[in-house]
């Protein structure tokens, strides 16, 4: 679905500006970007594209609105590329925090992660795995931090918040890995989307998910 114009998450071919994985309801991408205010697009795409010229991106994303709403992935990319410079070094195209912010927030795929983390725990056996391939850093984060809590490494000791309860201090996960692998260059040869992928992986321990009453 990534490859299909008619899907519109890729600049690469012209298409629709939707990006939603459920293509029968909620907010498409082009509602976004042509309803939402100058400044909730920079927030978004900041906070989701991690773009430093969100603010100039969403002034060009506005100026370009006002004179027809903007319904294409290659119009949106044109716009973005006007404002955000090619950088040959990273070899990516100004366009990508742009089109990924637009994506994970129609998809609410930060929460959609959360959520199947949560779930994985609640269904592995003692000794299970889990392992999680994460695309990028804001992915990642969450994975691990959910792995170093889940693992009963996430204790605050600060003297000003409350102490933590006895199932905060309990490991339901061992971790695999410490950092995130990364494919290996060959791999990366072979499959381009492989260069992005992250994966961190851990075991089920045998404590049970609640403490006895």
């Amino acid at each position: 679905q990534l490859d299909r114009a008619a899907r519109g998450y890729s600049f690469q071919t012209d298409g629709p500006l939707d990006m939603r994985r459920d293509q029968t309801s909620g907010q498409t991408a082009a509602d976004v970007v042509n309803e939402f205010t100058q400044e909730n697009l920079a927030n978004l795409i900041y906070e989701y594209g991690e773009e430093r010229r969100s603010r100039a991106v969403a002034r060009a994303i506005v100026a370009a609105r006002r004179q027809g709403p903007i319904t294409r992935t290659t119009e949106l990319a044109q716009i973005v590329r006007s404002v955000v410079r090619s950088a040959p070094s990273v070899g990516i195209d100004p366009a990508t925090r742009t089109f990924q912010a637009l994506r994970i927030f129609v998809n609410d795929e930060l929460g959609e992660l959360d959520r199947g983390l949560e779930a994985a725990l609640k269904i592995l056996r003692p000794g299970g795995r889990l392992v999680v391939i994460s695309f990028h850093s804001l992915e990642d984060r969450r994975v691990k931090n959910f792995i170093k809590e889940k693992s009963g490494r996430n204790v605050s000791v600060s003297r000003h918040l409350p102490e933590p309860d006895d199932l905060s201090r309990r490991a339901f996960l061992n971790p695999l890995t410490g950092r995130a692998v990364r494919a290996s260059d060959e791999e990366a040869s072979r499959n381009r989307r492989a260069r992005s992928a992250l994966l961190r992986a851990a075991r089920r321990t045998d404590l049970p998910l609640s403490l006895p009453t």
